[in-house]
């Protein structure tokens, strides 16, 4: 509904799509992803059975794969290894065990022992001596990229057994870090998980103790 509206109000209402009419009816969605791609005939009825249905899989249906050989094709592709200046980390954002894309239902992640908040640096435990930090203190986080800084305040340092000079925050908490220009060089993904990343004591002493007092750890 969202997306629907923002595009009738950039389009306006004499576009050839009618963006209205999918915002009101979500089948109109799914007859317009029949008539694009394979393996959605029928879409309307199919998604209300029971059971739902299963997308073709060549690979797994035929055996078979879309190559001038007919087989499967791997490749190799050599490694490049990112090197942070100094006193940075490469930084990752990933998802919590409650978290749906960049929508989260909760402030805890079984999967990684944390609960009661999300604005939280996972690091290395030598990292945070080598850094000079403590488990648990509160910084902020300063990217860097071209030369352009961005930052981040007020985030929570947790020991956890990450790759040493890696460390990994929660997007969406953490998307400011990503400079608009730091995409791959391909696919013109954004840099996600390839950000160098310094940290900053945070002067809000009062924030640091309501914080701290909430932010519960186990198995880390």
């Amino acid at each position: 509904v969202i997306v629907a509206r923002m595009a009738e109000a950039t389009f306006g209402p004499d576009h050839p799509v009618n963006w209205r009419a999918m915002a009101e009816d979500y089948d109109v969605i799914r007859d317009h992803i029949e008539r694009v791609l394979p393996g959605f005939e029928d879409f309307n009825a199919r998604v209300r059975t029971k059971n739902g249905f299963v997308l073709p899989n060549p690979p797994r249906d035929t055996r078979s794969f879309a190559t001038d050989i007919g087989r499967g094709r791997f490749t190799v592709s050599p490694l490049e290894y990112l090197t942070p200046p100094p006193g940075h980390l490469v930084l990752q954002t990933i998802r919590s065990h409650d978290q749906y894309n960049t929508t989260y239902y909760g402030l805890d992640d079984r999967y990684r022992g944390i609960s009661g908040g999300r604005r939280v640096i996972l690091i290395h435990p030598e990292d945070l001596v080598e850094l000079g930090y403590q488990d648990r203190d509160l910084v902020d986080v300063i990217s860097t990229f071209g030369g352009h800084d961005r930052k981040a305040d007020k985030f929570r340092l947790v020991a956890y057994p990450t790759a040493k000079g890696c460390a990994a925050a929660y997007f969406p908490e953490a998307n400011v870090l990503v400079h608009k220009d730091n995409v791959a060089r391909e696919s013109n993904t954004p840099g996600f998980k390839a950000m160098f990343v310094r940290f900053e004591p945070h002067r809000g002493e009062a924030a640091a103790a309501e914080e701290s007092a909430s932010l519960q750890t186990s198995g880390v």
